[in-house]
């Protein structure tokens, strides 16, 4: 244990190499704050190439590792032991490495989808639970200012009783076969074996359910989906459009696609309530677009002194200047080092009814997935998806 707040977290890395840009944007979100230092890590598979970025990034030669197994091992006996380990490969890879130093104790940021499947998600968030070890699942929309404020306001009954909501993460990167052509992400992205065969679920709609999720703060309590592949010849799905049931019978959808032609990002929520509705888009994220009964039309911006604390908190910078993407990665990220930080100095745990995603959230977002292939393979039948079955049990 250290002095609270002399020392910045110690963070290591899995993957994140040459040609994935996940990697950078963590790697940027981290050091935004000052929190973490990057001190240990594999960078890729081919060992050469993995030492040559480590080294590139600063990471010292005995700490730029060879092996998950060795990593973890070493990790935990060191005084100067990794903090957190950021788990940014492909799909397929993600229990056995998160196994790997949850098991040491060490706590964990693993990307979404966070296993190929319900139970290996669920493995993996007992065994955080039996190491006293922290589960992180980076769905980042969730940290933007104003996404944060939609939240308060939904949940703060300021647009009354929820009537419907609809979101939709409808990409159009890979409205062309990249995978034919070399693309590393498409390659990867489009083949069943790593991604799963519900790709664009696992890889966008997590992140649609997910905020639906956040901002609302209601689960689904069934579900009908329908998996498409607007791209002919490839391997995976990737369109889906879902009809949702939530909490209190509330209708939602869910539209995620990876093949929407001409559209960049394309995430978008929209919540409507008996007392008014609200809009958000990430491609223009320091807004909110609030609208009463009668169509009279606010928009909220990042910054304003009157926003709710759950989102002026997450504000850098004055009103007028623009947070983004990066931003809203860091706000994670520092989110999380607030719990770390309690935990590595014994002091106590933050107070916050709206912080980040965890293990749990990555168990449900798998469980999303699987109810929608289930219900896709069964002429989209009504699912109930066993986040339910566990919340009735409960």
């Amino acid at each position: 244990m250290s002095e609270p707040h002399t020392r910045q977290l110690i963070a290591g890395m899995v993957g994140g190499g040459k040609g994935a840009d996940i990697g950078k944007t963590h790697r940027f979100a981290m050091r935004l704050d000052g929190h973490y230092d990057l001190q240990a890590g594999i960078f890729g598979r081919d060992p050469s190439s993995s030492r040559a970025i480590g080294a590139a990034l600063g990471v010292p030669a005995d700490r730029n590792y060879g092996d998950v197994r060795e990593m973890a091992e070493a990790e935990a006996v060191r005084e100067d032991g990794v903090d957190v380990v950021v788990v940014a490969t492909p799909n397929d890879s993600h229990f056995e490495i998160a196994r790997t130093f949850l098991s040491s104790g060490i706590s964990v940021v693993c990307e979404k989808p966070l296993t190929q499947d319900s139970v290996s998600a669920a493995e993996l968030v007992r065994i955080a639970a039996a190491n006293d070890a922290i589960l992180a699942v980076p769905h980042c929309y969730s940290a933007y200012a104003m996404v944060r404020q939609a939240a308060r306001m939904v949940r703060n009954g300021e647009l009354g009783a929820i009537r419907f909501v609809d979101v939709e993460h409808a990409s159009g990167w890979a409205a062309t076969p990249l995978e034919n052509e070399g693309h590393k992400q498409a390659s990867w992205r489009t083949n069943p074996d790593i991604a799963g065969f519900p790709s664009v679920v696992g890889d966008l709609g997590t992140h649609a359910f997910h905020l639906l999720r956040y901002i609302t703060g209601l689960e689904a309590q069934r579900l009908s989906g329908r998996l498409q592949t607007l791209v002919p010849g490839r391997r995976v799905f990737d369109n889906a459009t879902v009809e949702l049931e939530l909490t209190g019978d509330v209708p939602a959808r869910v539209w995620a696609s990876m093949a929407a032609t001409g559209h960049n990002h394309g995430l978008r929520i929209r919540v409507y309530g008996e007392k008014g509705s609200l809009e958000w888009q990430h491609e223009d994220p320091h807004y909110l677009k609030v609208q009463d009964p009668a169509g009279a039309t606010t928009v909220l911006t990042q910054g304003l002194s009157t926003l709710h604390d759950d989102a002026s908190r997450l504000t850098r910078v004055g009103l007028g200047h623009p947070e983004g993407f990066l931003g809203a990665f860091a706000n994670f990220y520092s989110d999380l080092a607030e719990v770390l930080r309690a935990r590595r100095d014994s002091t106590p745990l933050p107070e916050r009814g709206l912080s980040f995603p965890t293990g749990v959230d990555g168990l449900i977002g798998v469980q999303f997935v699987e109810a929608v292939a289930a219900s896709h393979h069964d002429d989209s039948a009504w699912i109930v998806p066993a986040s339910a079955h566990q919340k009735a049990a409960a």
